[in-house]
């Protein structure tokens, strides 16, 4: 699939003081309990039947899903390798995008959104996302830890003198059916001169899922995110 960037939604902005003070409060209380649809359903419902909203327009539950979403994404923990100092909010959401790891063919597409999060027994977090391009019977629960992190970033066509065998990266799988991207490491780098198309170099890479091997093209290489960024 192609690994389209996600797009913002609009958030609701007719919420009364009240419903703002609610929504933060069951907000803060959040990691004891996961949020779904039928949370905010409920919780559209509530507010509609509220005296405070008489004589105002009806919330629907995606708005206020919405309003989750956008606060869940405005404040999300950062490591220090990031320039950030440890524990420092990053207050512009659209500087973080992230992506995740398919439980069902082990491959990393980018996340439209989240919608829920869980702890389970072992103390593990949990996410339910949605994949950019999917709809919600692909939705899937991923562990945060090691199956989410920050998005892969394109490599630039000037940065091939700077990997090296072993070097981790994300590779495009190309098939006559599918184009996928999986994590791999850099076995061999033959490095050839540019020209007016770019870099040359010839990468031999091993997936790391199947442990085969393929030689490919810079343009189709990722420089991996960053692992342990929580979205909540």
């Amino acid at each position: 699939m192609d690994r389209l960037r996600p797009r913002n939604r609009p958030v609701f902005s007719g919420f009364t003081n009240a419903e703002i003070d609610k929504m933060e409060k069951l907000l803060r209380e959040s990691n004891e309990r996961s949020l779904g649809r039928e949370f905010y359903q409920n919780l559209a419902k509530s507010f509609n039947r509220s005296s405070g909203r008489a004589g105002k327009p009806i919330i629907k539950w995606i708005e206020i899903e919405n309003w989750f979403q956008t606060r869940l994404q405005d404040s999300p923990q950062v490591p220090k390798d990031l320039g950030c100092k440890e524990g420092e909010i990053i207050r512009d959401p659209s500087k973080l995008e992230f992506e995740a790891k398919s439980s069902k063919d082990g491959a990393w597409y980018d996340v439209e959104t989240f919608l829920a999060h869980r702890f389970l027994s072992t103390g593990e977090a949990e996410v339910q996302v949605r994949f950019v391009g999917f709809g919600d019977e692909e939705d899937e629960w991923i562990n945060i830890k090691n199956s989410v992190r920050q998005r892969s970033i394109p490599l630039e066509n000037t940065e091939c003198s700077n990997l090296k065998v072993g070097d981790p990266v994300l590779c495009l799988q190309e098939r006559r059916d599918q184009a996928i991207y999986y994590d791999a490491h850099i076995v061999e780098i033959q490095r050839r001169m540019h020209d007016i198309r770019g870099c040359r170099c010839l990468i031999l890479i091993r997936y790391d899922h199947d442990n085969s091997e393929e030689r490919v093209r810079l343009r189709r290489l990722c420089r991996l995110g960053v692992f342990g960024i929580n979205p909540f």
